[in-house]
């Protein structure tokens, strides 16, 4: 079950890392899919939050905050493709520490999460 857990939150980070490489894609010049960034929805990451943090690990109290973070980081995001569509393309690079600082801060809740849980079994 550990390993299972463990495997369950490194495949979370690896989808959350995903979308921070596809926004700076998209913003580098990148002929990149927008709609997994623009929507949570369709972000791999919010799929793992809907079917995992949400679901099984809805207990822990993180799993709120990092829904709410998730919604945030995209809303971000899309802030930022907006200035970029609209040619400003240094302003739009400027804002990626805001999107870095909720990636982190989401990261940090994930660690969070799965030593609960591991304490927990």
């Amino acid at each position: 079950m550990n390993d299972e857990l463990k495997q369950d939150f490194e495949s979370a980070v690896v989808k959350h890392l995903l979308f921070k490489s596809k926004l700076r894609s998209y913003l580098y010049g990148s002929g990149t899919s927008q709609g997994p960034i623009r929507d949570p929805a369709q972000c791999n990451f919010g799929r793992w939050i809907q079917a995992r943090a949400l679901g099984p690990y809805a207990h822990l109290p993180e799993s709120r905050e990092l829904d709410r973070l998730h919604v945030r980081i995209h809303q971000e995001a899309n802030r930022l493709m907006d200035m970029h569509a609209r040619g400003q393309v240094e302003p739009a690079l400027a804002g990626l520490p805001a999107v870095e600082q909720l990636a982190d801060q989401i990261t940090a809740l994930m660690r969070t999460m799965e030593q609960k849980l591991r304490r927990a079994l």
